[in-house]
């Protein structure tokens, strides 16, 4: 198996639920409880600009509504995506995939790249977030891990970005889980964190796949995970979890 670049605590849409989801703000929190990378949500405006929103529509996370991915990006940028959570945010904008990459860029920080699409433009979407961040991160020395949950935007992804590395995402071992990930080259399985088992880790790493899990907000799930030989968590608890304090990558966690 090639050697894993990517640090193994990665805060959930930039910092867990600390800091409004999928916004710069949220990075940059993240980035002072000592997290190296992120994990984010991206999908596509009516003009095609790559942006971060978590669910289909606008109404939980701005003061907008409808579907996001019937915005213009000049549109959604002029949201608040930041008064739903605490008044110190408020007037946060969304963000856009190319703002966020500038951040981990500078900071050197990783990334995954959770591809989210707007139902029934899957692989559109797929080949726009891997062809936008191919772009982003050229000549980067640690590239985006892109991931979703419809197999279609993975296999738009491979056919515009393919050397950038691919994850599927996983809620239940659906019946051919582990062919449909081999067959669009993936490099790991993401799946719910109860889903692990010592067998299943067997069968990822066998077919030479890296496990990654989420989201793991409990230090007693953490500990199983570990033990498992876990590959990376994504949490939630940047209160917690504190990976600047730790020693080795998937040793006990530190309680800040």
């Amino acid at each position: 198996m090639t050697a894993w670049p990517y640090p193994y605590w990665i805060a959930h849409r930039g910092a867990g639920k600390l800091a409004p989801e999928n916004t710069l703000a949220a990075f940059r929190l993240g980035a002072s409880y000592g997290y190296r990378m992120f994990e984010c949500d991206a999908k596509l405006s009516a003009d095609g600009t790559v942006f971060l929103l978590h669910d289909a529509t606008l109404e939980r996370t701005t003061n907008g509504s409808g579907l996001g991915g019937q915005r213009t990006w000049s549109e959604l940028s002029q949201l608040d995506a930041g008064s739903w959570h605490t008044p110190q945010y408020a007037g946060e904008p969304p963000c856009s995939l190319a703002a966020l990459a500038r951040f981990c860029l500078a900071g050197g920080f990783a990334l995954n790249i959770e591809i989210k699409p707007t139902p029934g433009l899957e692989r559109e979407t797929g080949a726009e977030v891997a062809r936008q961040a191919a772009q982003l991160w050229s000549g980067a020395a640690v590239p985006p891990l892109l991931s979703s949950f419809k197999p279609e935007a993975l296999a738009g992804a491979r056919a515009s970005a393919p050397h950038l590395p691919r994850a599927l995402l996983l809620d239940a071992w659906s019946d051919g889980w582990l062919q449909t990930a081999v067959s669009l080259g993936c490099c790991a399985i993401v799946a719910h964190h109860r889903l692990y088992d010592a067998p299943s880790v067997a069968k990822i790493g066998a077919a030479q796949m890296r496990c990654l899990s989420y989201t793991v907000n409990e230090a007693a799930h953490v500990q199983a995970l570990q033990a498992l030989g876990i590959d990376g968590i994504i949490t939630d608890r940047l209160d917690l979890f504190a990976p600047a304090l730790r020693g080795a990558p998937g040793g006990p966690p530190t309680h800040a």
